[in-house]
C-alpha cells in the first residue's frame, strides 16, 4: 500500500486555509499539519474559546474566528469579518452526527442546516476569493443516505437520527460534485474535492445518544476498527494539498472497507454522482439560504 502521510505535504508557506470546526478532531489534526507545513490557518469555530485553547498548543501562524454553521446569519457575519482576504483553500470540515431532532436558528432540521446549508452558504460567499480549492467532508455513511429534498425538516415522516445524518453526508458529497461541474462549466481554475476519514475516533461521536456513544466508545478501543484522528485527517490533507489532484476527486482511506489506512482516491454511491439530484440539491440550498451564487471563471 502507498503510505502518503502528513510528512508528504508540500510547503504551504504563504497559503491561507479556512477550516470549519478546527478546534477538535479531524479539523484540529488537519490544522496542526498545515501549520507545521507553513500555512496560515483560520480556525472557524462556533466556540472561539475552545478554538483559542486548541491553538495554544500549536506552533505556526493561525487565528480564531467565530462561525456557527447552524445559523446562516453567523455564516454571513463570518464572511463579513473576514473581508476580502484571499483564501487559498476552504475545508468544510465541521459537522454534527446523529443528534436528536432539533431546528436551526432559521427553522431547518439541525443536521441538514449545520452539515449542508451552512457550508453551502459559506462556500458561495467565499468563492470569489478562493484561489485554489474547496474540500468538503463526507462520510462512509453517505452510501446509506437518501435525499428527501421535498421533506428536509422530516415533517411528513418519522425523524431518525442516523438516516438523517446519512442524508446530510450524501448531500455534502453531491454538493462537492455539483460544485465541480459548475466550476468546470465556468472555466474556473478553482477545484472542488471531497474526502472522508473512514472510522476515526473523534468527539463527533459525543453528539450521539448515550447508548450509541457507549458502543462507539468500545469500538474506539480496538485499533483494527477505529483509527486515531491524526490518521483520519490524512484524506482531508491529501485532498487539500496534493498539487495535481483533479477537481471532483473523492479521497478516503485505502484499508479494507475504507475504514482506516492511508489516503487514496475512492468511489462513491451512484446517488452522489446523480447530476439531476445535484442540481435539485443546489436549487434547494439556494432557496433555503436565500443566496444564489453563480460560479464565475
Amino acid at each position: 500500500m502507498t503510505r502518503w502521510t502528513a510528512a508528504d505535504i508540500p510547503d504551504q508557506t504563504g497559503r491561507t486555509y479556512v477550516i470549519t470546526g478546527a478546534n477538535s478532531g479531524i479539523g484540529l489534526e488537519a490544522a496542526k499539519a498545515l501549520c507545521a507545513s507553513g500555512a496560515h490557518v483560520i480556525f472557524a469555530c462556533r466556540n472561539v474559546e475552545k478554538a483559542d485553547a486548541a491553538r495554544a498548543a500549536i506552533d505556526g501562524r493561525h487565528e480564531s474566528m467565530a462561525l456557527d454553521l447552524s445559523d446562516l446569519d453567523s455564516v454571513r457575519s463570518f464572511v463579513g469579518a473576514l473581508g476580502a482576504r484571499p483564501v487559498d483553500v476552504l475545508i468544510n470540515n465541521a459537522g454534527i452526527m446523529a443528534v436528536p431532532h432539533g431546528l436551526s436558528a432559521q427553522g431547518y432540521e439541525l443536521q441538514f442546516a449545520t452539515n449542508v446549508l451552512g457550508h453551502f452558504l459559506l462556500t458561495g460567499l467565499l468563492l470569489p476569493q478562493i484561489t485554489d480549492r474547496v474540500v468538503t467532508l463526507s462520510s462512509l455513511t453517505h452510501r446509506a443516505g437518501r435525499l428527501a429534498l421535498d421533506d428536509i425538516n422530516a415533517e411528513r415522516r418519522t425523524y431518525r437520527s442516523w438516516p438523517t445524518y446519512a442524508q446530510s453526508k450524501l448531500a455534502d458529497l453531491s454538493f462537492a460534485f455539483e460544485l465541480q461541474r459548475r466550476l468546470t462549466a465556468a472555466g474556473s481554475p478553482v477545484r472542488s474535492m471531497a474526502a472522508h476519514p473512514g472510522y476515526a475516533a473523534t468527539n463527533l461521536q459525543n453528539h450521539a445518544r448515550p447508548m450509541e456513544r457507549m458502543v462507539m466508545g468500545i469500538a474506539n478501543r480496538f485499533p483494527m476498527v477505529a483509527q486515531p484522528a491524526h490518521l483520519g485527517a490524512l484524506p482531508t490533507l491529501y485532498a487539500a494539498t496534493l498539487p495535481d489532484l483533479p477537481g471532483g476527486s473523492y479521497v478516503g482511506p485505502n484499508g479494507p472497507g475504507e475504514m482506516r489506512g492511508y489516503p487514496r482516491l475512492v468511489g462513491s454511491s451512484a446517488a452522489a454522482r446523480d447530476t439531476s439530484a445535484g442540481a435539485q440539491l443546489w436549487a434547494l440550498c439556494e432557496a433555503l439560504t436565500g443566496s444564489s451564487f453563480p460560479v464565475a471563471a
